[in-house]
């Protein structure tokens, strides 16, 4: 017994050393990344990174539409998930949830969001910051009206956020959720809702080998233009 209980130990011992060799083994920008001259960027931030999105995923970026949503609780403590872009137009970047989700829920109670797109196979990330505007039930459904089967299936389970009793229970619903899907593509999901951050500063982050990052951060203005300022990295 002492020598399993000794061994046991020394596995758990291992473990954060396994961990730290590891993540201090770890290299970023080993291939060469693409230039960035900010005098040369366009006005509005909105073409900078309709650009910026087409060449990541035209080389290889995966999922370059994933991207980091975050927000406040009713308590002021910050909140970070991953999610979809659904589009990006001159109101500003859209995604969509249920309302009655944690996301909705702060988003009711706190509108202003952030959001942050990291796209390694380039070195470049994209924050975004702003209000937050819950679209209309007529263009939220439209926005689940253009996804697959699974979105549909996704959003008429429901309760995203809400405590799960089991895996069983979630398999059983979402078994129902995928029937009513194939029967009733345009079954309605009341608590589906598209938002829309509308920016007041967007940064762009090129990446550089030897750690001269390029940042140019663009702000809006009192009177509704873009100013431009480079930062330090």
């Amino acid at each position: 017994m002492t020598s399993d209980a000794s061994g046991s130990g020394q596995a758990g011992e291992a473990a954060p050393d396994a961990f730290r060799t590891t993540l201090h083994s770890l290299r970023v920008w080993d291939s060469p990344l693409p230039g960035f001259d900010p005098a040369a960027a366009p006005g509005d931030p909105l073409a900078l990174f309709r650009e910026w999105f087409v060449h990541a995923a035209r080389v290889g970026q995966l999922e370059p539409h994933t991207m980091s949503l975050a927000t406040v609780d009713g308590g002021g403590r910050p909140d970070v998930r991953t999610l979809m872009l659904h589009d990006v137009d001159a109101r500003g970047w859209h995604f969509a949830s249920h309302a009655t989700s944690a996301k909705g829920v702060q988003l009711a109670g706190h509108p202003e969001a952030a959001l942050g797109f990291y796209w390694p196979t380039v070195g470049r990330q994209v924050r975004v910051r702003g209000r937050v505007t819950a679209c209309g039930p007529e263009e939220s459904r439209a926005d689940l009206a253009v996804r697959s089967r699974g979105a549909l299936a996704a959003a008429l389970t429901g309760r995203q956020s809400e405590v799960l009793g089991s895996v069983e229970e979630l398999a059983r619903v979402s078994a129902a959720a995928w029937e009513r899907a194939g029967a009733e593509p345009d079954a309605p999901a009341p608590t589906w809702t598209r938002y829309v951050l509308g920016p007041t500063e967007v940064e762009f982050f090129q990446g550089d080998a030897a750690r001269r990052h390029v940042r140019l951060r663009y702000s809006r203005t009192a009177g509704g233009s873009w100013g431009r300022e480079l930062l330090w990295p």
